[in-house]
């Protein structure tokens, strides 16, 4: 099948099937005689991979890992389960910080009058002056 097939098939958009491919994701596509590029179920069920991979939020190195793993029929199931675990740490952390963003900016939210007067808390903490509470 040709990219726009393998896109439809896979849920991967034609664009980032090529920038899998330049990433070494997947193996560069074989090619018909016209010159386009062609995708076989193999292909397909690897694009999946990589989308529901994402999806999950791996990065694109964790995702080349994932991959190796994937296809070692012989791997430690450790290193996979390490992997994750080091994945989950990581977007924990995110989640925390994000929560405490959302919080001061919610508090910065709360004391903005939001009116004519050209006072704006928001823009005094973001340019470092001022507190949250002006």
């Amino acid at each position: 099948m040709n990219i726009g097939q393998a896109a439809s098939a896979s849920g991967v958009s034609a664009r980032m099937i090529r920038h899998y491919e330049a990433a070494g994701l997947i193996p560069k596509a074989a090619r018909a005689y016209s010159g386009y590029r062609r995708y076989d179920e193999r292909d397909i069920h690897t694009l999946r991979f990589i989308r529901r991979a994402r999806i999950a939020g791996f990065s694109t190195a964790q995702i080349k890992k994932l991959l190796l793993l994937w296809q070692d029929r012989q791997r430690p199931a450790r290193e996979v389960k390490q992997l994750a675990a080091a994945h989950l740490s990581d977007l924990q952390t995110r989640i925390a910080e994000l929560e405490s963003i959302a919080h001061a900016l919610t508090q910065l939210i709360a004391h903005c009058h939001g009116d004519e007067r050209p006072q704006c808390p928001i823009l005094d903490n973001l340019a470092g002056n001022g507190t949250a509470h002006e």
